[in-house]
C-alpha cells in the first residue's frame, strides 16, 4: 500500500512539474501574443491616419486654353482655342481629405476583435468569422471600413497614375510642338536680325539723305532768296538804267551844247580874259570838281564844279564873273612821274544856269591825257 502511495505521489509530482513547465511556456507565449497584438494595434492606428475616409468631391474642372490657330504672317486678335485638360479629372488634385484617424476607442474595439457573443450559449464567446451568417462586431465593421477606404484610395491612386500618363502624353505633344515652334522662331529671329541690320543701314542712309535734303532745301531757299533779290536788283537796275540813259542823253546834249559853246567862244577869248581879270586870283586848297568830258585833240575839257567851289569862284550870290584861274588835275591811283598829278587846266567859259565850266588843257603841264572823272584841285 505504501509503495502504491509513493508511486502515486511521484506521479503527481511529475504531473505538477509538467503543469508548471506548461504554465511557464504559456505565460511566455501569452506575453509574445500580447506584444504582437499591441504592435498590430499600433500599426492599424497609424495606417488609419493615412487612409482617406471620404471620396473627393466630383465635378471639379480646370482649364488650360491652347491656341490652335495656325502660325501665319498676320495678327489674330481672337485665335481658336481648346482646353487641353478637357478630360482631366480635376478632383484628383483635392488634397488633405479626411482620414479615418483612429484613436483609443478603436484600439479598445480591436482588442475585442477576436471574439463575439455566441447567440446559442449566453455568456459564451466564439471566434468572430467562424460562422459566415453571423453579423460581425463593431470592430469588424471598423476594419471593413478601413479595408474599403484602402481599396478606394488604391483605385484613386491607379486613376491618378492613368491621368498622369495621359497628361504626360499631352505634355509630350505640347513640348514637341513648342520645340518645332522654337526652331521656326530661331530661323525667324535670324531673318529678323538680318532684316533689322538692313533696316538700320537704310535708316542711316535715310537720315543722311534727309540731312542732305535739308541742306539742299536750305541752299534752294537761299538761292530762291538770292534769285528774288537779284530779280529786285535787276528791276532796280533796269529802272536805274532807264534813268541813267535819260541822264546820259541829257548829258550828251549838254556836252554837245558845251562843245558848240566852246567852238563859238574861241573868238571871244580875249574879251572873256579881260572880263575875268577883275575876279579873284586864287582858290583855297582842295578838291573842287571833276572832269565830265575831255577833248585832248582840241585841248579843252568840261569841268563840273562843286557848289562850294562855284560859290568861291563867283561869290555867294553866284553873279560874279568867272575868274581866269589855273587848277590842277589828278587821278587817284595814277602812278606818273609826279605821282597822281595828270596836268593843269585854265578856266575859260561858264555854262549859264549850271555848274559846268569849259576849260583849256595846258599842254606844258601834261603828264597824261585827261580823262573823265579826273579830279580838279586847287593847290
Amino acid at each position: 500500500m505504501n509503495k502504491a502511495l509513493h508511486a502515486l505521489v511521484y506521479v503527481f509530482v511529475v504531473l505538477a512539474a509538467a503543469a508548471l513547465w506548461f504554465e511557464m511556456q504559456l505565460n511566455a507565449k501569452r506575453g509574445e501574443l500580447g506584444a504582437r497584438n499591441r504592435l498590430q494595434e499600433n500599426y492599424l492606428i497609424q495606417l488609419s491616419k493615412t487612409i482617406e475616409a471620404k471620396e473627393p468631391e466630383k465635378g471639379a474642372t480646370v482649364e488650360i486654353k491652347k491656341d490652335t490657330s495656325p502660325v501665319e504672317a498676320r495678327i489674330v486678335d481672337t485665335p481658336d482655342q481648346e482646353n487641353v485638360l478637357d478630360e482631366y479629372k480635376a478632383e484628383l488634385e483635392q488634397a488633405n481629405l479626411e482620414t479615418f484617424n483612429w484613436g483609443e476607442a478603436e484600439r479598445d474595439l480591436l482588442r475585442t476583435r477576436s471574439f463575439k457573443d455566441d447567440p446559442m450559449n449566453e455568456g459564451k464567446y466564439i471566434m468572430d468569422g467562424d460562422k459566415p451568417e453571423t453579423q460581425g462586431s463593431e470592430a469588424d465593421r471598423k476594419l471593413a471600413q478601413l479595408v474599403e477606404g484602402a481599396k478606394n484610395q488604391q483605385a484613386r491612386l491607379n486613376t491618378t497614375r492613368y491621368e498622369l500618363t495621359m497628361l504626360r502624353g499631352k505634355l509630350e505633344g505640347v513640348v514637341k510642338e513648342l520645340n518645332e515652334l522654337k526652331q521656326v522662331a530661331r530661323q525667324d529671329k535670324v531673318s529678323i536680325e538680318e532684316k533689322q541690320e538692313i533696316v538700320n543701314q537704310l535708316e542711316g542712309e535715310k537720315a543722311q539723305l534727309e540731312g542732305q535734303i535739308t541742306k539742299y532745301k536750305g541752299q534752294v531757299d537761299e538761292l530762291n532768296t538770292e534769285i528774288t533779290s537779284l530779280k529786285d536788283e535787276v528791276n532796280t537796275a533796269k529802272e536805274e538804267t532807264e534813268m541813267v540813259r535819260e541822264d546820259y542823253a541829257k548829258a550828251q546834249k549838254q556836252i554837245e551844247d558845251l562843245k558848240n559853246l566852246v567852238q563859238t567862244s574861241f573868238q571871244s577869248r580875249g574879251a572873256s580874259v579881260a572880263a575875268g581879270s577883275a575876279a579873284i586870283t586864287s582858290l583855297s586848297a582842295g578838291e573842287k570838281g571833276k572832269i565830265i568830258e575831255a577833248d585832248n585833240d582840241n585841248m579843252f575839257a568840261i569841268v563840273q564844279f562843286t557848289e562850294d567851289a562855284l560859290a568861291e569862284l563867283k561869290g555867294g550870290d553866284v553873279n560874279r564873273s568867272l575868274p581866269i584861274l589855273e587848277l590842277g588835275i589828278k587821278r587817284p591811283g595814277f602812278n606818273g612821274p609826279a605821282g597822281e598829278f595828270v596836268g593843269r587846266i585854265r578856266l575859260r567859259q561858264e555854262v549859264k544856269g549850271s555848274r559846268y565850266v569849259v576849260c583849256d588843257i595846258l599842254a606844258a603841264w601834261e603828264q597824261d591825257q585827261v580823262r573823265a572823272n579826273d579830279i580838279i584841285f586847287a593847290d
